[in-house]
């Protein structure tokens, strides 16, 4: 069974997707939070960093926000061969409207782009676009024609979009109802450049709850449970917006709660330990750094009972599986190194490759695997959003920084 849950409790929604009787993606958000990834602001330029081909820009919200030449390019010069330097297309100063594409971490302040982006049930509006994408989900070439069509038909004043997984077979009237929602969305942002105080919050991205459902609630699906009467009659005037049928599959529980399930409970306990066993013997072992996330896997106490090219296969695709399921529940983002066991038949890497990027399609997040390198070890690149899940539950040792060891000074 798959289902959503969200539990709100002491302020915090808890928001997971359940698959299979498996957790695979969990997220925490605290009321009223301020949750950057999404939202538009006018802001200001303060400084250009020439050497960097980046500027900073205040948008009232602590930390300046970072701006990278190729996010500030102007629609025109988009797809130009000339070679633009940063203070060409930004000066200091400057108000400019920009959209947060990623969370800060740590010291650094949250990434931006000029590019708006206005996300949809079906459609993603890409307004510094005038080209009409689809979902590469979508295989069914039919399909895909009968989209594009229909993108071509209702797209207008040179403005794009993206035809989203979930827009496969739905009516054309629906998507140009949505198409038009997201188009007026965007005149009023363009309308209050001139009229807003800098900097200033113009337009704010669905809260946490909405977001998930919008993004992840499919046929698929088949009930979600929320155990606040609040959030559920929010979520039934959601319903016009999302799907006709959702009130069918939306389950008001006041007693539902997740450190009452075990399933749930035994998912996230896996999500925040450095070793995840594998039900066969195996495990892998999980190392996140600043830098990149490196997952090591190992027959364990898994023997095999034919030979040991038998055993190693077994153990990896079961590790692949595993693996996919830790990244989304983890929310793991950025450089993913993992060092499978070595195989030495290229059919068997072959089927293990394939495997992984099978698993790694059920990821909304944008999820590329680079293939294996001479190294044996595959590489795979995730768009990094927000804080990970680790990042979310664990502060850093005061004691060993971070390091996971202490000084022996008794040398």
């Amino acid at each position: 069974m798959n289902y959503i849950f969200i539990d709100f409790k002491d302020d915090i929604n808890r928001v997971g997707i359940v698959e299979e009787g498996r957790l695979v993606e969990f997220y925490t958000e605290e009321k009223n939070s301020k949750k950057l990834v999404g939202n538009v602001y006018r802001g200001r330029v303060n400084n250009v960093l020439m050497g960097m081909e980046a500027a900073f820009v205040d948008i009232g919200e602590g930390k300046n926000a970072y701006l990278y030449i190729k996010n500030a390019l102007p629609k025109e010069l988009m797809y130009s061969k000339e070679e633009y330097k940063i203070n060409d297309i930004i000066k200091n100063g400057e108000e400019v409207i920009v959209q947060v594409i990623k969370e800060g971490f740590g010291n650094k302040g949250p990434k931006v782009t000029t590019h708006i982006a206005l996300p949809g049930r079906y459609i993603v509006f890409t307004p510094y676009s005038n080209k009409i994408n689809l979902s590469r989900k979508i295989e069914d070439s039919k399909e895909i024609e009968r989209l594009y069509q229909i993108g071509k038909r209702i797209t207008k004043d040179n403005k794009g979009m993206i035809l989203r997984t979930v827009s496969e077979g739905i009516e054309e009237s629906i998507l140009e109802e949505e198409y038009n929602m997201l188009f007026n969305i965007y005149k009023k942002i363009e309308r209050e450049k001139n009229f807003l105080p800098c900097p200033k919050l113009v337009y704010r991205e669905l809260d946490l709850v909405y977001q998930v459902i919008r993004d992840r609630f499919n046929e698929d699906i088949s009930k979600i449970i929320v155990n606040n009467r609040e959030i559920y009659d929010n979520l039934l005037l959601f319903e016009d917006y999302i799907s006709s049928g959702l009130w069918k599959k939306l389950e008001l529980d006041k007693n539902f709660a997740i450190n009452k399930d075990e399933h749930i409970q035994k998912g996230i306990k896996e999500a925040l330990e450095r070793k995840v066993s594998l039900n066969s013997g195996g495990y892998i072992v999980i190392d996140e750094t600043e830098a990149l996330t490196a997952i090591d896997v190992n027959t364990g106490k898994y023997v095999g009972v034919k030979s040991l090219e038998d055993t190693v296969l077994k153990t990896n695709l079961e590790a692949a599986e595993e693996i996919a399921r830790q990244i989304r529940l983890r929310d793991i983002g950025g450089i993913i190194i993992i060092d499978f066991i070595d195989m030495k038949d290229k059919k068997d890497v072959s089927m293990v490759l394939d495997k992984l990027e099978e698993v790694l399609k059920k990821d909304k997040n944008k999820t590329n695997m680079v293939d294996i390198t001479k190294l044996g070890l595959v590489e795979i690149t995730r768009k990094k959003v927000r804080r990970t899940l680790e990042a979310n539950y664990f502060k850093k040792c005061p004691t060993c920084e971070g390091k996971g060891k202490i000084l022996d000074i008794n040398y």
